[in-house]
């Protein structure tokens, strides 16, 4: 089968596609560790992005870059129309962030992770052009009960109702941002609690989703990028996940209605990422709620922790792989 010929990912072996992407956020998770804690987020970010790079090439598939990091803050990149895989299998659109949380890993703070996210070829949206979107993600309660056009304490107390749960139980996760000053504010009002992120939106906005986290919802302004990424993930768990854009200015508006974008609608996760058979894979940079970052064993091995989420199956699969140092940090 050669990249012209049409193809989805479920005609292939879906473990072994898997298995092929989450050694590329391996890589990149491994190679960031002589970075985490020493202050240098473009030096993380760059050797994550190599080591992502060289092994999506070695992947059967014709990958095009659709959400890829680097535009936005002048880091090295894995670029938007870039083409990964070795060209040969599916065509497919990916989004990648070989650190969601370069911030993070340089001060050595929990919850960085390495990310691929994959659907076929045309059904994931291209947002890049409106670098921020305001976003709301709960578990599956959340479809038919939340809607972000609402007061976050209405959508707080409904989604309580719908858990069962004492809205003083609740607990939502915000990015920590000066922005989001009023709506942490609105928050704690209601009567709910907050977690506060200083990074890494794309985790919050998962274990919101997930049935066995403890965080109920996440809220706020993030990155475009990192809410595609997270729509491939809401998909697999079941979540649900209503996003609008959020230029910053007016020429950053109308450049986002020129590409298409409405930056007065709903998107809902099935707008972000239309395809039906998405993948999300992960692995810890550092260690976080979600997965625990690269540690030693012994003088020999490394361990790594990942996750694969997919959509088609609604599987949720999680990987600990040993790695010989010898291989890895020379």
């Amino acid at each position: 089968m050669t990249s012209t010929e049409p193809a989805s990912l479920y005609l292939h072996p879906d473990r072994n596609f898997a298995m092929e992407l989450v050694r590329a956020t391996e890589a990149a998770a491994i190679r960031a560790v002589p970075w985490i804690g020493r202050g240098d987020k473009l030096g993380a970010d760059g050797a994550a992005v190599d080591a992502m790079r060289a092994f999506l090439g070695t992947v059967s598939f014709d990958g095009l870059v659709v959400i890829g990091e680097g535009e936005k803050d002048a880091a090295p990149m894995l670029f938007n129309g870039e083409r990964v895989g070795n060209g040969r299998g599916p065509a497919c659109d990916i989004a990648v962030d070989p650190i969601d949380g370069t911030s993070l890993t340089a001060a050595g703070r929990q919850n960085a992770i390495s990310v691929i996210a994959v659907s076929d070829r045309g059904t994931m949206l291209d947002a890049s052009s409106v670098f921020y979107m305001d976003k709301i993600v709960t578990g599956p309660e959340g479809h038919g009960i939340i809607d972000i056009r609402r007061p976050i304490a209405d959508n707080i107390h409904a989604l309580a109702k719908a858990k069962n749960m004492d809205v003083g139980d609740m607990r939502i996760a915000v990015l920590d941002r000066p922005r989001h000053e009023q709506l942490i504010a609105e928050i704690r009002a209601s009567g709910a609690g907050t977690r506060l992120m200083s990074d890494g939106d794309v985790a919050g906005g998962i274990n919101a989703a997930r049935y066995d986290s403890r965080i109920d919802m996440c809220v706020g302004i993030g990155g475009s990028p990192e809410g595609i990424t997270t729509a491939c993930a809401i998909k697999a768990i079941g979540g649900f996940m209503q996003t609008r854009m959020a230029p910053k200015d007016d020429a950053e508006r109308a450049r986002g209605e020129a590409a298409g974008l409405d930056c007065d609608r709903v998107y809902e996760a099935d707008d972000l990422v239309s395809g039906g058979n998405t993948f999300f894979v992960a692995t810890g940079v550092t260690d976080g709620g979600l997965l625990a970052g690269p540690r030693k064993i012994g003088r020999s091995h490394i361990r790594t922790e990942s996750i694969i989420l997919r959509s088609k199956s609604g599987t949720i699969r999680r990987i600990t792989a040993d790695h010989l140092v010898s291989k890895w940090l020379e």
